[in-house]
């Protein structure tokens, strides 16, 4: 089902809808995201075409006149696969590809797609073998050209079934066999975890492309895979982390994103327990990203989804170096002042003021205030194992203490 192959940009338009849920700003949002999802699959985005509906048409999803428009342009251009923001029914799948004859992809698909190229353990590739079964199921119909009902003839008369049931069940069948071998691992990886002693285990979550395994890199020094790209790491990677001579696990896990499938979500859960058995949460948060608020939300709405939104928590505000608050000319008597105008000074004295010290402000790639990063972290640590071993309180000294006496 999955295959490694070379990528080669292909050109791709995407489509999107405004609807009363969704304004135009929240859409041109979500399309950024979108296009570096495509960019991320292999794909090159031409152009971006978007209409105002109160709901999305259900044959087709966007309207007749829109759709006649888009399948203009991408017969002049040579358009290899349109790619939409929403979800589409398998209905509206197969309609769509009648009209515009060429690969459609909704969000669910193309991540996906993503998915099925960055997985790189038999673990992981079997979860997302498993979610793709389940969003193929539906759709077998639109996507598969030799559906045809089986010939008449001699020998072929009679009760039978017809090629896209024999298909369906076919796959209902790959599906419970993956279930089966997905419960299998899951046993194997919970008696690792049972296997790791009596460790503080302390887990990065956050969005996709915060920053989370350059930030595992530097503190582990370990040499975890990191990329400027969406789900650059699918594997959960665990690795032992001493800070003065305090040893604890540090897991980095895979990232989250708005509009996540169902499928991935379900296929994920396993992956998820790392951050279930996690003492202490480590929430990364691009805030060079202009909509970092709105990241924090989807990620607390996930772990809220897996009941682990009341553990221990550090807020680490990473890529420092990149935040440039928008400027208003002095001049400038019109221009309303936002949140988006902040200086980082700023923004320490809103909402993030309230969390008192469970606030980081970090630049992993330049390791900016990382001395402080590990001082809190230390602390944080330190306070969940001297709960748990209060005769080790002695072993660990706080940190500031730490390095006085070994002065």
């Amino acid at each position: 089902m999955i295959e490694k192959t070379d990528l080669q940009y292909e050109k791709t338009v995407l489509i999107g809808i405004v609807t009363r849920e969704q304004d135009a700003d929240k859409l041109e949002e979500y399309l950024d995201e979108l296009e570096f999802l495509t960019y991320t699959a292999g794909g090159e985005v031409v152009k971006r075409f978007s209409q105002k509906m109160d709901m999305p048409n259900p044959k087709a999803f966007i309207g007749t006149g829109k759709m006649e428009e888009v399948r203009e342009f991408v017969k002049e251009h040579e358009i290899g696969a349109v790619i939409f923001d929403d979800e589409l029914t398998p209905a509206q799948q197969k309609n769509v590809e009648k009209i515009l004859k060429c690969k459609i992809l909704d969000r669910t698909g193309l991540i996906l797609d993503i998915f099925a190229q960055r997985a790189q353990t038999s673990y992981a590739r079997t979860q997302v073998e498993l979610a793709q079964y389940e969003y193929l199921l539906p759709r077998l119909a639109g996507m598969w050209t030799h559906l045809e009902r089986q010939r008449g003839g001699i020998g072929m008369r009679g009760p039978g079934e017809t090629e896209i049931e024999t298909d369906r069940r076919i796959v209902r069948d790959k599906i419970a066999l993956l279930k089966k071998k997905l419960e299998t691992i899951d046993r194997q990886m919970e008696v690792q975890r049972g296997n790791r002693g009596q460790l503080v285990r302390v887990a990065l979550v956050g969005y996709t492309n915060v920053g989370k395994s350059t930030l595992m890199n530097v503190i582990s020094k370990s040499e975890v895979f990191a990329e400027n790209k969406l789900f650059a790491t699918l594997d959960t990677t665990v690795r032992k982390v001493v800070i003065r001579n305090l040893p604890f696990l540090l897991t980095d896990t895979v990232g989250f994103i708005r509009k996540l499938p169902t499928q991935l979500v379900e296929s994920f859960k396993s992956t998820l327990d790392e951050v279930r058995e996690a003492d202490l949460l480590l929430h990364v948060v691009d805030i060079s990203h202009p909509n970092f608020e709105e990241h924090i939300d989807s990620v607390n709405q996930i772990l809220r989804e897996i009941d682990t939104l009341d553990k221990p928590t550090l807020m680490v505000f990473n890529k420092i170096d990149a935040y440039k608050p928008e400027e208003i000319d002095d001049d400038d008597l019109v221009t309303e002042r936002t949140s988006a105008h902040y200086s980082l000074k700023e923004w320490k004295k809103t909402w993030m003021n309230r969390m008192g010290d469970d606030v980081l402000f970090i630049s992993a790639i330049n390791k900016e205030n990382m001395e402080d990063f590990r001082r809190k972290v230390y602390e944080a640590v330190r306070q969940i194992h001297i709960t748990r071993f209060p005769y080790n309180n002695f072993l660990y000294p706080e940190y500031d203490k730490y390095g006085k006496e070994q002065q």
